[in-house]
C-alpha cells in the first residue's frame, strides 16, 4: 500500500500538476479510516484518493460531491463501490490489485507436484481476501487442490490461525492488509514445517516468500495517478471511467527463502523469472 501511495505521488509528479496533497493514514482501523473519510467530505478538496479496500469503502460513503480513485481494491464491485467496472455510476472509480490466482497456485504446483491441500489465512472481515479466498477455491478444483482455511480479525491472530493449519503441503497469502503485516510469522510457520509459502504479490516474496506471480504496486499507483489526471485537467467523469488493472503480471522468486523451506525451484521457472530477489 505505501507502494501504491509512492507510484500515485511518482505519477502526479511526472505529470508537470502543480498539487498539494494531504496524506492520511488510518493505520488499518476502520473508525480512523472512517473519521479522516469525514474530515475530507468536509474540506475544500478537489480529489480523494483512498488505498485499499477498507480505506475506499470509508471514502466512498462520506465523499459524494468530488471525485473520489481508489486502488489496491481486489473486487470494487463486491466491495459495492462502483455498479460495474465497466461503468462505475458515480463519483468513484479507480484501479483494481486483482491478482492472477490461477496463475499463483498452478506455479505452486510446479514447485511442489505432490502438494495436496494448501492453506490460507485471511481476515473473515475484508471483503478483498474473501474475494480472493473464493477465487482459489474455483482455481484450486480445476488443479487437483483443497483449500483450508484459517480467519483472524486482526494482525495478532495470524500465529494462531497458521498453527491452527496442522496438515497443509503449502501456505498461500492473498493480498490481505492485517496477514501481509504478519508474513514473518507465515514465513517462520513454513520454514518450521518445510512447507512453501507462495504470496500473492512481489513485496512478500522479497520478505520472504518463495515465489508469485504479482503486480506492481508503484505501478499500479502511477496508473491510478493518470486516472486523476484525466479528471483534474481535462474534466474527465468517475461514473464513465472503467475501473483499469495491470493486465501484464509478473514473475517473483526468491531462491533464499525456497532453500530455507526446503523447495527446490526448477530451472525453468527460474529463467522465466521477472525478478530474483533475496537469493543466490
Amino acid at each position: 500500500l505505501d507502494a501504491a501511495l509512492s507510484g500515485f505521488e511518482a505519477g502526479l509528479e511526472e505529470s508537470g500538476l502543480d498539487v498539494s496533497l494531504d496524506v492520511q493514514n488510518a493505520q488499518g482501523d476502520q473508525a480512523t479510516a472512517n473519521t479522516i473519510a469525514g474530515t475530507f467530505a468536509s474540506g475544500d478538496y478537489d480529489l480523494v484518493l483512498a488505498i485499499a479496500t477498507p480505506a475506499a469503502q470509508a471514502a466512498a460513503q462520506a465523499v459524494t460531491d468530488v471525485p473520489v480513485l481508489f486502488t489496491a481494491v481486489t473486487d470494487p464491485v463486491s466491495a459495492q463501490l462502483v455498479e460495474s467496472n465497466e461503468a462505475p455510476g458515480g463519483n468513484v472509480t479507480g484501479t483494481s490489485d486483482a491478482n492472477p490466482v490461477v496463475e499463483q497456485l498452478t506455479l505452486l504446483t510446479e514447485l511442489d507436484p505432490e502438494a495436496e491441500r494448501v492453506g490460507i489465512v485471511y481476515s473473515s472481515g475484508e471483503a478483498n481476501s474473501e474475494v480472493q479466498v473464493e477465487w482459489a477455491k474455483e482455481a484450486a478444483a480445476d488443479l487437483g487442490l483443497e483449500i483450508v482455511e484459517a480467519t483472524v480479525s486482526n494482525s495478532s491472530e495470524v500465529q494462531q490461525a497458521a498453527n491452527s493449519l496442522s496438515d497443509v503441503d503449502a501456505i498461500y497469502v492473498p493480498t490481505d492488509n492485517a496477514v501481509v503485516t504478519a508474513l514473518e510469522t507465515l514465513i517462520g510457520v513454513a520454514q518450521d514445517r518445510q512447507i512453501p509459502l507462495i504470496p500473492a504479490e512481489g513485496d512478500s516474496v522479497e520478505r520472504g516468500g518463495v515465489a508469485t506471480y504479482g503486480i506492481s504496486y508503484e505501478k499500479l499507483g502511477a496508473q491510478t495517478a493518470e486516472m486523476a489526471v484525466q479528471i483534474l485537467t481535462e474534466g474527465a467523469d468517475p461514473a464513465s471511467m472503467p475501473v483499469e488493472t495491470l493486465t501484464e503480471p509478473e514473475l517473483f522468486v526468491n531462491p533464499e527463502a525456497a532453500e530455507s523451506m526446503g523447495v527446490e525451484i526448477p530451472q525453468s521457472v527460474l529463467d522465466e523469472a521477472d525478478h530474483v530477489v533475496g537469493g543466490e
